[in-house]
Parts: structure tokens; sequence; C-alpha cells
């Protein structure tokens, strides 16, 4: 497993290298690094949109209704992930940038069947790069 998440983060330092650039219609530059830290929530691109979407009041409500849940092949890999989960200063790689709003990242995340690297999207605002 570690195997595997190592080659995740040596994808993900490419992918970011590749990506931090400024766009030409003047979107906000990818952030410019491999590793960071988050605070906030991750998970599937539809769950966390619905939750950014979710009024505070029920903040709370939706992450526990919508625990993350991913499938786990023989090999170790997360796959299929659905659902939302809190991150507390957890050390990722940063893989994508989806949006102006959202990236892409690697994370360790708690599921049923143990602890595993997973491909989930976070709020950009609660990515802090590591130097």
């Amino acid at each position: 497993m570690r195997y595997h998440f190592a080659l995740i983060l040596a994808a993900a330092a490419a992918s970011t290298a590749a990506n931090a650039q400024t766009s030409a219609n003047g979107e906000t530059a990818a952030l410019q690094c491999a590793i960071g830290k988050v605070t906030g929530v991750g998970g599937s691109e539809q769950s966390v949109r619905e939750y950014l979407a979710t009024p505070e009041r029920d903040k709370y409500r939706y992450i526990a209704d919508n625990p993350i849940q991913c499938r786990i092949s023989d090999e170790g890999r997360a796959s299929a992930c659905t659902g939302i989960t809190t991150l507390k200063r957890e050390q990722v790689s940063v893989y994508d940038q989806i949006d102006s709003t959202m990236i892409t990242v690697v994370a360790r995340v708690e599921l049923d069947h143990g602890t595993y690297p997973v491909l989930i999207a976070v709020p950009r605002k609660d990515v802090q790069c590591q130097e």
C-alpha cells in the first residue's frame, strides 16, 4: 500500500508542475505546490458542492448523513468514492485543479476497511501549501 501511495504522490507532483499556470481568461492560478495541508471537508466532487450549498445550520447533519465510502480493490486501491469527510490538518498531495474553487488531492482517509490514500475534491481555500 505504501508503494501505491508513493506512486500517487509522484504523479501528483508531476501533474501539479504541469498545471501550475495562470489561465489566459484571468482565473486564479493553480496552487503551485505538490504537498499541502487541508483543514475542512473533502470527498466526491458532488458531495462537496452539495455541502458547500447547504445552509450553515445543516452542515453537521449533511456530514453525518453522507459519510465517505469507497470501493477497495484487492490491490488496496480506493475508487468510486461517494460522500464527504472532515479533514483536520491532513497532509495531502495536490493533484489537479477542478475549477477556481475546488482542487483534487490525494489524502489518507479513514474508511470502514481501514485508512487508504484516496483521490478527493476539497475547497481550494482549505488547502495551505507546504514548503
